[in-house]
C-alpha cells in the first residue's frame, strides 16, 4: 500500500517552497493532520496554509455501506492569506478540524462545498467558514498508482456568515461572480463582506 503523505508533502514542496513551520493536531478516532505554514519568498506578502494528512485515506460516500479504503476522492486544504493584517497563525487548528472532518463526520469535501468551523478561523476574524473552490491552480493534482485516486488540493476562501448564507440560496457560482464583480480581495485576512444587495 502507498504511503501518500511524504508523497503529498514533496509535492507541496515543489509547488510552495520549504515550510517555515508546522503544526499538528490529532483529534480522538482519526489520523493526525498537520498544517504546513509557507511564506512566499523573501519577505513576500502572502502567507499559506496547506493540510498534511487529509489526503491519507480516501473520503468515503456518507451513504454507503462500507467505506473502499483504497478508491474515492483524496484532498489536501490550502488557504492564502496576506501577511501582517492578522494573527492567522491561529488558524492552524481550525483547518485540522477540516480537514478532520471526511473522517469524524464522514463528509466528501468538494469544490462548490461549504466548510464551517463555527467559530473565527483567527482572532477577530469576519469569517467562520470556506467556500471549497477548484484545484490545480496552486499545487497540481497529484497523480497516485492506480487504483488510487489522484490528490486535489482545493483552496479555500473565507467567507462573512452573510455570505455563506446568501451562496446557500443562491449558489457557489453565484457568489464567486459577486467577488469578482466587486474586485474583492479573498485573500485580505481584514476584508468586509462583499455587498450582497
Amino acid at each position: 500500500m502507498t504511503d501518500v503523505l511524504p508523497l503529498v508533502e514533496a509535492r507541496l514542496r515543489t509547488a510552495l517552497g520549504e515550510p517555515d513551520a508546522r503544526a499538528a493536531v490529532t483529534f480522538l478516532g482519526t489520523d493526525r493532520i498537520e498544517v504546513l505554514r509557507f511564506q512566499q519568498g523573501d519577505g513576500g506578502d502572502i502567507v499559506r496554509y496547506a493540510t498534511l494528512g487529509m489526503s491519507a485515506q480516501p473520503m468515503a460516500d456518507p451513504t454507503a455501506m462500507l467505506a473502499d479504503p483504497v478508491r474515492g476522492p483524496r484532498a489536501e486544504l490550502l488557504l492564502s492569506v496576506r501577511a501582517g493584517r492578522a494573527d492567522t497563525d491561529k488558524v492552524l487548528r481550525p483547518l485540522a478540524v477540516l480537514a478532520a472532518s471526511p473522517q469524524v463526520e464522514g463528509v466528501v469535501v468538494a469544490p462548490g462545498a461549504s466548510l464551517d468551523t463555527g467559530e473565527p478561523l483567527w482572532p477577530g476574524a469576519a469569517f467562520t467558514s470556506v467556500l471549497v473552490a477548484e484545484p490545480g491552480g496552486l499545487v497540481e493534482d497529484l497523480e497516485l498508482d492506480e487504483p488510487l485516486d489522484p490528490v486535489r488540493f482545493l483552496p479555500l476562501l473565507p467567507m462573512t456568515p452573510n455570505e455563506a448564507a446568501w451562496k446557500r440560496v443562491h449558489g457557489a457560482a453565484a457568489l464567486q461572480e459577486r467577488w469578482l464583480t466587486h474586485g474583492t480581495d479573498l485573500r485580505d485576512p481584514a476584508r468586509a463582506s462583499v455587498p450582497l444587495e
